[in-house]
Parts: structure tokens; C-alpha cells; sequence
């Protein structure tokens, strides 16, 4: 299993938790048609496509709605931007859409969007031309790793060489 999960709290201050919680997650969702699990005290909403896992992952007292209201937003944004081909070669080849859907959807763990309309037509505009001095240190590394090809993206890879 390789993942890519972004923390926005020091829940899991260090990588070894991270990558522990990771693996209980995974196991503990990958073999269920659920959408809503709860874990270690935290309340986990997930989705997954053909060889991608989704997941949204919120505090025991979040609003599950919202999570989900979430998860959706990625998924479908991903949808679109990928033309309903979310699987993982496509999103690897894709990845920098995905970090700037993610932008737009969350900022520090604060949610800012839920219609996938909006942060497709955002992240193509973003995608575009967005001046060198705008963009994030991580955009700027992805974009000079892959010049953009359209849109781009992202979550949880199983069956990775990398192993759980």
C-alpha cells in the first residue's frame, strides 16, 4: 500500500504513526462496501475506484455529512478531470490537478469548497497560467518535474511495490 495522505494536525506527529495509522485504516476498510467507518476515535469517510482508495478522516465529532460532502467533491472533481478515469495510472500521470483540487477544496483542514463544478473550473484556471510568485513550492516542484498536460491528481495505492 503507498499513500498519499495529507495531515493537517499533530495527530500523528510522527511518520512511523502516520504510516501505522495508514496500514490499520487500509485494513481495516478495503474489504467493505461502508462508506463511514470509525477508528481510533476518529471518524472515516472513504470511497474507493478500481485501484484507488479515497479517504476524508475527521475528529469523532465532525459532521459526517460534511466529510462526505467532501470525499465527494474530490472524487467527482477528479472525475471530471480525469474524464471518469479515476484509476491510479491515470492519476499518477496527473498529479499536480490533484494538489491543486485539494487546494482549492481544503486549506489547512478548513473546508472551503464542496461543488466539484467550482474547483474544476478553479484548478483549470489555476493550471493555466498562474505566475511563478503565486504558486506553492510543492506546484512549482511538480510543475517543473511535469510541465502541465491538463488537469492533474491523488490518494491511497494498494497492491504498490513499496508493500504496506
Amino acid at each position: 500500500m503507498e499513500a498519499l495522505i495529507l495531515y493537517y494536525d499533530d495527530t500523528y506527529p510522527s511518520v512511523k504513526e502516520q504510516k501505522a495509522f495508514e496500514k490499520n485504516i487500509f485494513n481495516k476498510t478495503h474489504r467493505t462496501d461502508s462508506e463511514i467507518a470509525l477508528l481510533e476515535g476518529l471518524t472515516v469517510v472513504y470511497k474507493s475506484s478500481i485501484d484507488l482508495y479515497f479517504y476524508v478522516i475527521g475528529s469523532s465529532y465532525e459532521n459526517e455529512l460534511m466529510l462526505m460532502a467532501v470525499l465527494n467533491c474530490l472524487f467527482d472533481s477528479l472525475s471530471q478531470m480525469l474524464r471518469k478515469n479515476v484509476e491510479k495510472r491515470a492519476l499518477l500521470e496527473n498529479m499536480e490537478g490533484l494538489f491543486l483540487a485539494v487546494d482549492e477544496i481544503v486549506d489547512g483542514g478548513v473546508i472551503l469548497e464542496s461543488d466539484p463544478q467550482q474547483v474544476v473550473h478553479r484548478v483549470a484556471l489555476r493550471g493555466e497560467d498562474v505566475p511563478l510568485t503565486e504558486q506553492t513550492v510543492s506546484q512549482v516542484y511538480l510543475f517543473s518535474l511535469h510541465p502541465p498536460s491538463g488537469f492533474e491528481f491523488f490518494w491511497n495505492f494498494p497492491n504498490s511495490p513499496l508493500g504496506p
